[in-house]
């Protein structure tokens, strides 16, 4: 499939509305069924990683056609994923959610090569060390690592752009943050999906919807954090990016659920920006939950969202 026939199938879906499509329905209730409680009831961080790696083996692989590498970004690990409608001076540093405690560019095989295709670029998803065994910084050092790879390849930054959701998107931010202050040339733009920017845990939205997020049972958060950080400050802006200035960074947009738990890191961080005079677009989406761009195969609510993104992105790269 082109990057133009997968741009006009999905497109066709983009829009908000108040109302959720059939699918959307569905799933949600199979969320909060299914996927929450087990989630909730991982005894351990191993457990909730059998639990997460048996979800992967449900999710499709690229068609023919997509090339996916297993390559070295810097000392990183990472999947370098393009099809036959990438460019190859186009880049796409890709930063995968999973609460900085589990997830893998596995888990994204069937998003990222959608990106790829609509974005017309090459997409790196770096495996970032995960914590309790690699707390903070160690997620945000392999990011550096693998966007300082990136331009040591030749890739011009102006042809580069971050993405990521969750901890994904969090990282996104708090990788800009440090590029900046150690005087290396930002990428062109950045996307992120339900972003993580506050783990000292202050948003309202956190305590809203903690009941009708779909996905993240919020009880969890605190330990997760204690988990994440090892003992560091949760205000430190490269942990959680709200706390830091974002003068100077990129054109960015910010994709966010009504229902997520997450809601208002998203939209704080939006704020920041905009008083900060980046260029900044948020969109709220209405009854969505965190992470539904995930659900690209199968909901039109997040085909939306990735043909949302490609249309962010076509100026930008």
């Amino acid at each position: 499939m082109t990057g133009r026939q997968l741009f006009a199938e999905m497109i066709q879906d983009n829009g908000q509305s108040n109302s959720l499509s059939l699918r959307a329905h569905v799933i949600r209730v199979c969320l909060h069924i299914l996927v929450k409680p087990s989630l909730r009831a991982a005894s351990s961080i191993q457990a909730a990683r059998r639990h997460v790696r048996l979800h992967g083996l449900l999710v499709s692989h690229p068609p023919r056609g997509t090339e996916t590498i297993t390559v070295d970004a810097g000392g990183v690990k990472a999947d370098l994923i393009s099809t036959g409608a990438s460019r190859h001076d186009r880049h796409i540093l890709y930063l995968h959610g999973g609460c900085y405690v589990v997830g893998s560019p596995g888990l994204y095989r069937d998003l990222t090569w959608r990106i790829a295709t609509l974005c017309r670029s090459r997409v790196l998803c770096i495996d970032y060390r995960l914590a309790p065994e690699h707390p903070f910084p160690a997620a945000l050092d392999d990011a550096v690592a693998a966007y300082r790879w990136l331009l040591s390849q030749g890739a011009d930054p102006h042809r580069i752009a971050l993405m990521g959701d969750s901890a994904g998107g969090g990282l996104a931010f708090a990788t800009m943050l440090r590029l900046r202050d150690e005087g290396v040339d930002l990428p062109s733009s950045a996307v992120v999906v339900s972003p993580w920017t506050d783990l000292a845990l202050t948003g309202e939205s956190l305590r809203l919807n903690a009941d009708i997020d779909a996905l993240i049972p919020v009880e969890l958060a605190p330990r997760i954090v204690d988990l994440c950080l090892a003992g560091a400050d949760p205000r430190n802006p490269f942990a959680s990016p709200l706390y830091g200035d974002p003068t100077g960074l990129p054109p960015t947009l910010i994709l966010v659920g009504g229902d997520d738990v997450l809601r208002d890191d998203a939209v704080r961080m939006a704020e920041k920006m905009s008083a900060a005079g980046c260029h900044v677009e948020i969109e709220v989406w209405p009854r969505m939950w965190h992470a539904w761009q995930m659900l690209v195969r199968v909901m039109p609510e997040a085909r939306a969202a990735i043909a949302r993104i490609a249309m962010f992105m076509q100026d930008r790269l």
